[in-house]
């Protein structure tokens, strides 16, 4: 298969871009607090403390599309007609292991678990290699092994990267790397004929199986813990398969963060309930260009 073309809505990141996304963290929590008032651009844009203009710049440049056209993908009314559109889709993928033009699809090979001594062993004998790479969601530390990445955080501002991951791995010979940057590969072009990212992972069978069905979720599509239970054939485990994304140690990569409530409500998230909706809201408006962009019978 040939390289796909670059898409104008590919995102080229820059230590200005990863600045801003404080300031639309701040707003999709403003916006989320005050959701039944519908505050309008000028009221946002005074709570990040811009002018509206230069936040409208700011915000259509971060998220591809205008702040108003972005409130629309974050709406309850909006989650729930995902859901609502998303049963078969998502019964393909999982299923097909393919559908759509999720950009994961095209990145992975393979994800292989830890042996139990690595798992039980904090990374015991293994040599991990790290480097902090910005994102359009701020700025993540990757962590691989000789296997494959093994760990995606994001950083909170002033953590320090490297405690952070002798934190998580505290039995492995730790080193600052200069493997290649995954993220940008992910957020910042459509994908070329490069090596696929290969996982390597610690974690149960039972959270591997789980971490397996979310990396055939396409982006700017959802599920649910009940939907990934039933097809897991675990239809009452709904609370265990929680636990298990929750647990996910690779963010983004392995799309957690396309797991809602039934209800439709978007929360509960390890970094934080904002990036959630910034992620999801964020991949539903690049998808929402890149159909309008496709050319006719193209698939």
């Amino acid at each position: 298969m040939g390289s796909k073309p670059r898409s104008r809505y590919a995102v080229n990141m820059s230590k200005d871009q990863t600045q801003d996304y404080e300031r639309i963290a701040k707003a999709i929590h403003f916006i989320a607090a005050n959701r039944l008032e519908q505050p309008d651009l000028n009221a946002v844009a005074v709570e990040v403390g811009l002018s509206p203009h230069h936040f409208q710049r700011l915000f259509t440049r971060w998220a591809g599309v205008s702040p108003k056209k972005f409130l629309g993908f974050l709406t309850l009314s909006h989650a729930r007609a995902m859901l609502a559109a998303d049963q078969s889709v998502l019964d393909t993928a999982l299923d097909a292991g393919l559908s759509g033009p999720s950009r994961l699809h095209d990145l992975f090979t393979s994800l292989t678990a830890m042996t139990p001594g690595e798992y039980k062993g904090g990374g015991q004998g293994l040599e991990i290699t790290y480097r902090v790479e910005d994102t359009p969601f701020g700025p993540a530390v990757v962590m691989a092994t000789p296997r494959g990445i093994c760990g995606v955080e994001f950083l909170q501002p002033g953590e320090d990267a490297g405690a952070l991951v002798h934190t998580r791995w505290p039995g492995a010979n730790i080193r600052p790397g200069t493997h290649e940057g995954v993220l940008h590969r992910l957020f910042g072009a459509e994908p070329k004929t490069t090596p696929p990212i290969k996982l390597h992972l610690k974690g149960t069978p039972f959270q591997i199986q789980v971490w397996e069905a979310l990396l055939k979720i396409p982006a700017g599509h959802v599920s649910t813990y009940k939907r990934i239970a039933e097809h897991l054939g675990r239809s009452t485990a709904s609370r265990a398969v929680g636990g298990a994304v929750g647990a996910n140690p690779v963010g983004v990569l392995i799309p957690c963060h396309r797991v809602i409530k039934e209800s439709g409500v978007v929360e509960g998230y390890r970094w934080g309930s904002e990036r959630k909706r910034a992620l999801l809201g964020w991949e539903s408006a690049h998808q929402e260009a890149w159909r309008a962009e496709r050319p006719t019978g193209t698939i």
